[in-house]
């Protein structure tokens, strides 16, 4: 399972790429070339374009194909003078490794990053646990220059940002993104979920107090059981914040 879940990663990611290299309108290749440059079975590059069909990055034409779709409207919460916080979310939280491995960085990931596509990174792909329930699937992206020694016990055990300390590493902020997903087949089978279930995709670039790009991550959560609730600080205020909990809940929506 985890296999499949690791081609349809690698199958969005270069998916991805093309969406972010090519403009509005522009088609991507047919399933069939896709997959002789990927190497995979066409059910899994139909999976990865559905998820992205639904999730408004590309867009179907009957008879035509498939093209990348218009850009989001973004809007930002953001605080001139203040900061966000994020404090654990509820419940007792673990997480179970899926796969971990030291591969280069590819043009993408790299360029989140600020690294060179040929450079190493950890790659983290893990299931996170809420008191022993599948929450979600997170994957990691870490240089191996930042913390060459990275062992799969630090993925497992206590808080990330802990581990990386112990590395040296002293994260300070974060740009975090997250909008509404569907779960594919291999992600509803992790999760405990059906297919097409509502999900929360989020996608955060972390930098350390030296102002490197220490981190990036992508995550599915279920949206059945996991809701953001924001506390905001407003007027007249020495310094305006915004924070943002992440609280498990079983009734959220």
């Amino acid at each position: 399972m985890a296999e499949a879940i690791l081609k349809r990663e690698r199958v969005r990611d270069y998916l991805l790429e093309l969406i972010e290299t090519h403009p509005a309108g522009a088609p991507i290749p047919a399933e069939r070339v896709l997959c002789q440059q990927l190497s995979v079975s066409r059910p899994t590059i139909r999976s990865a374009v559905e998820e992205l069909v639904n999730t408004g990055l590309l867009v179907r034409q009957h008879g035509r194909g498939t093209f990348v779709a218009r850009a989001k409207i973004t809007q930002e919460m953001v605080s001139d003078t203040g900061s966000m916080s994020l404090p654990q979310a509820g419940g007792t939280w673990s997480s179970r490794v899926l796969e971990h491995a030291r591969i280069p960085a590819g043009a993408r990931v790299g360029r989140r990053l600020h690294l060179s596509p040929a450079a190493d990174i950890h790659y983290i792909a893990r299931l996170r646990l809420v008191d022993g329930e599948p929450m979600a699937l997170e994957y990691l992206h870490v240089p191996a220059q930042v913390a060459p020694s990275l062992t799969l016990h630090d993925m497992e055990s206590g808080d990330f940002y802990e581990r990386l300390r112990e590395h040296g590493v002293h994260v300070s902020e974060a740009v975090q993104s997250i909008e509404p997903t569907v779960v594919n087949d291999s992600e509803a089978s992790l999760l405990g979920v059906p297919v097409l279930a509502p999900a929360l995709l989020f996608e955060r670039l972390t930098t350390d107090a030296e102002g490197r790009q220490v981190e990036y991550v992508h995550s599915i959560y279920r949206g059945d059981r996991y809701r953001i609730v924001s506390r905001l600080t407003l007027g007249a205020s020495p310094r305006n914040t915004v924070d943002v909990q992440a609280r498990v809940s079983g009734n959220p929506f």
